[in-house]
């Protein structure tokens, strides 16, 4: 029998996957796309699964509502498990769950209000009824005016609000997002994204994200697994992914978000903006705490009496935490520095001495 903690936490899941498995057979090998794969997906987050070419993501995320059976392993969504129903079960269940994929695959013969109505066609609701919801979805996509359009006279952008609305058309539990954005400019992207995040926060619905850009994930996700090579190797709250990763994979994503890595070449290359004076010290400096919000560059220039030049930095905001770094040169009276960097380790301020003199 459950206790009241893992009932509660049990009732929270929306998706669970459980030692998943996957090997393509052919003709003259086999290839082993996911191995022991488990996750679980809480009700009404945004959960974001990145990897890159081949690390198995979308495959896992095709699992998700079957399109694609596992070799071993269970799925589990809002409570069901998915891989004990027969054919019939499975396409009921499967309408609890939308899917957006990255190249649109809307109808080019049937214009934007035929395109978003067309999984309602065996649902049994009227005409005026299926009007009503694809009128209502119109507006949630603000495509109100693009009814009689036909895919071929939008936009990129406005194709995947088309394909986002046609995968809520049937009220579903879950969003599945595979590359929704990897089309689009970043610009686009961007209004892309506050549209899930509005449909996730406005309808209650789960999301996960496929992607390959750590951008995505740190613009969107509550939470994120980091794949490669078919496995899992870390997961974990955004926040702390990005703060304090603990795999050489995922500090490659988080390197394409931020200048700060490239102090390392500017090192090698022995370039005269790391030319350091005697008593300096090059320094990178990264927030590792949610609770950080002291004005660093000022209060420590000021409190210790000490010089500091930045060179690179980035700053940004996950959620409501200040999460970024910044490379500085340090410079005055050594002892003052060594007060600062103290106090910086005090408040949780990850610190890494790349040169000194």
């Amino acid at each position: 029998m459950l206790g009241a903690a893992e009932t509660m936490e049990s009732e929270s899941k929306m998706i669970e996957l459980q030692h998943i498995d996957k090997t393509f057979t052919g003709k003259e090998a086999s290839v082993e796309a996911l191995k022991d794969v488990s996750l679980s997906v809480r009700k009404g987050e945004i959960f974001g699964i990145i990897g890159y070419s081949g690390a198995g993501k979308s495959t896992l995320v095709r699992i998700i509502n079957l399109l694609e059976k596992s070799t071993a392993g269970s799925v589990a969504v809002d409570g069901q498990e998915l891989t004990a129903l027969n054919n019939r079960k499975l396409r009921r269940v499967r309408r609890n769950i939308g899917m957006v994929f990255q190249h649109f695959s809307l109808l080019p013969s049937r214009n934007v209000f035929d395109n978003i109505a067309f999984p309602l066609k065996y649902s049994g609701k009227n005409k005026a009824e299926i009007a009503r919801k694809v009128n209502e979805l119109l507006k949630l996509v603000e495509l109100a005016d693009k009814a009689a359009a036909y895919p071929s006279q939008l936009s990129g952008g406005q194709k995947q609000r088309v394909a986002i609305a046609r995968a809520l058309a049937a009220d579903p539990k879950v969003l599945l997002c595979d590359e929704a954005t990897s089309a689009l400019d970043p610009q686009t992207t961007l209004s892309i994204l506050k549209l899930i995040k509005r449909v996730n926060r406005q309808l209650g619905i789960t999301v996960v994200i496929i992607t390959h850009e750590m951008a995505v994930i740190k613009e969107i996700c509550d939470r994120v697994a980091v794949m490669e090579n078919g496995r899992i190797v870390e997961m974990g709250d955004v926040f702390d992914v990005f703060s304090q990763p603990a795999q050489a994979i995922t500090q490659k994503f988080i390197d394409t978000t931020t200048t700060l890595h490239r102090i390392h070449d500017l090192i090698f290359q022995q370039s005269q903006v790391v030319a350091l004076k005697e008593g300096e010290l090059l320094l990178k400096l990264q927030y590792a705490q949610r609770s950080v919000s002291t004005p660093l560059v000022s209060f420590v220039s000021r409190t210790y009496g000490i010089d500091l030049n930045i060179l690179f930095g980035s700053i940004e905001m996950i959620g409501d935490s200040h999460l970024g770094g910044m490379v500085v040169i340090a410079s005055g009276d050594r002892g003052k520095i060594e007060q600062a960097l103290a106090y910086l380790k005090s408040i949780h301020i990850g610190i890494e001495v790349l040169k000194g003199v």
